[in-house]
Parts: C-alpha cells; sequence; structure tokens
C-alpha cells in the first residue's frame, strides 16, 4: 500500500470515449489504486464477472439498496437499464487509504459533487475529469467496439452530446487523442490531485 494520501479520480465522457480502458490502465500501473466497483441493472457482457466489473444487479436488488439509501448516487442511463454507487464502495477503501478511480455517467458526477459538498475530506480527495471526444472519432470507435447496432448507436450519440455540453463542470478535461496520450495527461492530473488532497497546493 502506497503511503500517499487517497484521492479518488471521477471520470466520465460518452460511451465510446476510452473512460474505462483510462481506468483499468491507471489500476494496473499505478500502485495503490483500485476501481470502484459499481453497480447496474443490465446484463452482462462476454468476459464480464460480477463483483469484478460490475455488481450485476436485478432491478428487485437494485430497488432494495435504494430503499435502504445505500447509494452515493444512482442513475437512469439510456432510459432503460440503472446504474450506481454504493456508498460503502468508496467510503470504506478510502478510509484503508485506498485511492480509487471510478467511471460514471455524467448524471452520476453531479451526486458525487453534492456528497463532496457534505464532506470535506471527500471534497479535498476528489477529483472530476472529463474525456472530451469529438464527433467522428466517438462514432468511429462505438462502431470499432461492435457491441451496437446502429440504432443503438445513434441514441448513443445524442445522449453524448448533451454530455459534452457538461464538460465546464469538471474539474479537468482531457481531450482524446491516443491512449497513450490520454493516460500522460490522466497522469499529470493525478499528480495534481495528489497536491491538492496532501495540501500541498
Amino acid at each position: 500500500m502506497t503511503t500517499e494520501t487517497p484521492v479518488l479520480l471521477v471520470l466520465a465522457g460518452p460511451a465510446g470515449s476510452g473512460k474505462s480502458t483510462l481506468c483499468d490502465r491507471l489500476v494496473a500501473e499505478v500502485p495503490g489504486f483500485s476501481r470502484v466497483v459499481t453497480t447496474t441493472t443490465r446484463t452482462p457482457r462476454p468476459g464480464e464477472i460480477n463483483g469484478v466489473h460490475y455488481h450485476f444487479f436485478t432491478p428487485e436488488q437494485f430497488d432494495a439498496k435504494l430503499a435502504a439509501n445505500a447509494f452515493l448516487e444512482w442513475a437512469w442511463v439510456h432510459g432503460k437499464r440503472r446504474y450506481g454507487t454504493l456508498t460503502s464502495s468508496v467510503r470504506e477503501p478510502m478510509a484503508r487509504g485506498q485511492s480509487l478511480v471510478i467511471s460514471v455517467d455524467v448524471q452520476g458526477v453531479e451526486s458525487f459533487r453534492r456528497a463532496a459538498a457534505a464532506d470535506p475530506l471527500l471534497g479535498r480527495r476528489m477529483t472530476t475529469i472529463f474525456i472530451m471526444v469529438d464527433h467522428d472519432r466517438l462514432v468511429a470507435r462505438m462502431r470499432e467496439r461492435a457491441q451496437d447496432d446502429e440504432a443503438e448507436i445513434a441514441g448513443r450519440m445524442r445522449t453524448a452530446e448533451r454530455e459534452l455540453r457538461e464538460a465546464p463542470k469538471f474539474d479537468f478535461v482531457i481531450d482524446s487523442r491516443t491512449r497513450d496520450e490520454d493516460f500522460a495527461a490522466l497522469l499529470e492530473i493525478l499528480a495534481k490531485a495528489r497536491a491538492r488532497a496532501a495540501g500541498t497546493a
């Protein structure tokens, strides 16, 4: 475990922006980082493991956690699936000195901001980052993933246009280029986030 002050990096951006890839690489290459495992009502994609990539909940299980006020944030995504972050999935690891990174829907970031406003420690340790991608590159990436048909891609692009307008609200924006360039930009932001969390910036 690193002796660095723990930080929480909250990454958001449109589908296909590469935010999940950035999260995975940060965990793989930077000591002391783990990924917050979020919750979803969608079905697992091939290769996804329950409790590792997501907590896959039935709608009934999700409702039960909502009733227990167990979520830090949650939202409907694309009008048909719910995603959320359990409060315990963030607070408990950070209390142990663990740094965390999470990929979350733009709607969810607003809930994180509200939680941080009510918790000065979380506020000092949290940094929000938006991954900005131009329209043509975003469509190309969605087609390369080959996970969605054209109608699904069109729906995701409508959502993406709304999400891109939220970028000015974030602490930092990465103008997405190559995977290596994006990761280098993320590491620069991490250094600034750690300095702020430690009270040296």
